[in-house]
């Protein structure tokens, strides 16, 4: 399989495409001017705490105040005050009071109306591991298959802790040496060392630890051993790029490529029209069938259509085949929209067992590719498919749309006998 990422660097907005074989599969982008707070450590203030929704609101310094759920806390990171060791902790008013200080990062960015969600439990991501402070387990990424690989790293991860911390080891990671790790290791504790003291020294709100910038992030966590090519349209990133993997990973800077005169890479490389297919509702298959993808406020629908596709052989083949080619473009979609909370794909009905057997095992093999969590449930009786999928940011139609002044989201304008004078429901 064939890897490369495509990074679009424009006045307004970074835009970031992979794409594998030939298909964009995943898209990321980002407006200059609201840049993402995902992963940023703040020193904030409990502004107060919802008893019955086991959750409290803290001032981090950001326009709305974050979320803190009770599930989210760890106490290791908190301030107990008058709480005794050992005794039982049943609510979160045992936890925080208002105006009580709290170290939290940000693992969703804010939408529309909500504030980011925040947790205690502090995690620092460095090029091949994720340091976990406040635990002391190592865990390892799933896409790494190979057993003995596994094993390997988990090994020279537990000879190289020099404290008791925890860490996931992830994908980047793969035939890694000791000596990279060790150095990996060593730089984040000395990171959380610094957040440490600075969670002392400064006063709430503040700012303790920024996440990299956009470009550097994505080329952290996605430019793994299997990308062939990084593709920058400028020099400046280019450089930067360069001489961040100069430092941990030498390797990978002769596949950095800077296109010099290429104001416009995704329009170079043919992306545009990917991502026009990413904002529209129907989206066509090759063999003449068609998906229908329909976002509510709870939850996300995807009907599966034969379209113009009337098959060869018999009725059975033929929704087979419909059902096998969009569960692979519902992947993609999927991937690539970042569509997360709760996904319901309605496949056409299928008589047999086995085909349902066939559809569900290819769906689940092609979302091992996500690096988002993903659950894929079985497919019921009225041939409905339930997929949950961990929302981190604001999905591709949030960011490039805005909801329409008139219909206010619905699609419809309704005319009360006067088409002059429209009014919205």
């Amino acid at each position: 399989m064939s890897k490369e990422i495509v990074a679009d660097i424009g006045q307004e907005m970074i835009k970031v495409g992979v794409i594998e074989d030939g298909e964009l599969v995943e898209l990321y982008i980002e407006k200059r001017l609201s840049e993402s707070a995902v992963g940023n450590i703040y020193k904030g203030k409990v502004a107060n705490v919802l008893k019955g929704m086991q959750a409290a609101f803290i001032n981090i310094g950001l326009e709305k105040n974050a979320f803190l759920y009770f599930g989210d806390i760890k106490r290791d990171n908190l301030d107990d005050g008058e709480i005794i060791e050992g005794m039982d902790v049943v609510s979160i008013s045992d936890l925080l009071k208002p105006g009580q200080d709290v170290v939290v990062q940000v693992t969703k960015d804010p939408m529309g109306n909500k504030g980011a969600r925040v947790t205690t439990n502090i995690s620092i991501a460095g090029r091949f591991l994720v340091l976990m402070p406040m635990v002391d387990s190592i865990g390892i990424s799933r896409k790494i298959e190979d057993e003995i690989e596994r094993e390997r790293l988990k090994k020279l991860v537990n000879e190289i802790k020099k404290q008791p911390y925890g860490a996931i080891i992830r994908t980047a990671a793969e035939g890694c040496t000791k000596e990279e790790l060790e150095e990996d290791w060593d730089n984040l504790t000395r990171l959380w060392e610094d957040i440490k003291k600075r969670s002392k020294d400064l006063k709430s709100p503040s700012l303790i630890y920024k996440e990299m910038d956009f470009l550097l992030r994505i080329a952290r966590d996605i430019f793994t051993s299997d990308v062939e090519k990084f593709h920058v349209n400028e020099k400046e990133a280019w450089e930067r790029l360069k001489e961040y993997f100069r430092n941990i990973s030498p390797k990978f800077e002769e596949k950095i490529v800077f296109y010099e005169n290429r104001l416009e890479l995704f329009k170079y490389f043919n992306i545009e029209k990917e991502i026009e297919k990413a904002l529209s509702r129907k989206v066509w298959l090759k063999s003449g069938g068609y998906i229908v993808i329909d976002k509510t406020e709870a939850l996300t629908v995807i009907d599966v259509n034969t379209g113009k596709y009337i098959g060869s052989i018999d009725l059975e083949n033929t929704v087979l085949t419909t059902n096998l080619e969009a569960a692979r473009e519902i992947a993609r979609q999927i991937r690539l929209r970042d569509i997360g909370g709760i996904i319901i794909i309605d496949f056409i009905d299928m008589a047999s067992e086995e085909h349902k057997k066939k559809v569900l095992e290819y769906l689940n093999l092609l979302f091992k590719k996500d690096r988002n969590k993903t659950q894929i449930l079985d497919i019921t009786a009225l041939g409905l498919v339930e997929v949950t999928r961990k929302k981190i940011r604001q999905s591709i139609d949030e960011i490039l749309g805005n909801t329409c002044p008139y219909c206010e989201g619905n699609g419809k304008i309704i005319y009360y006998g006067n088409k002059n004078s429209p009014r919205s429901i």
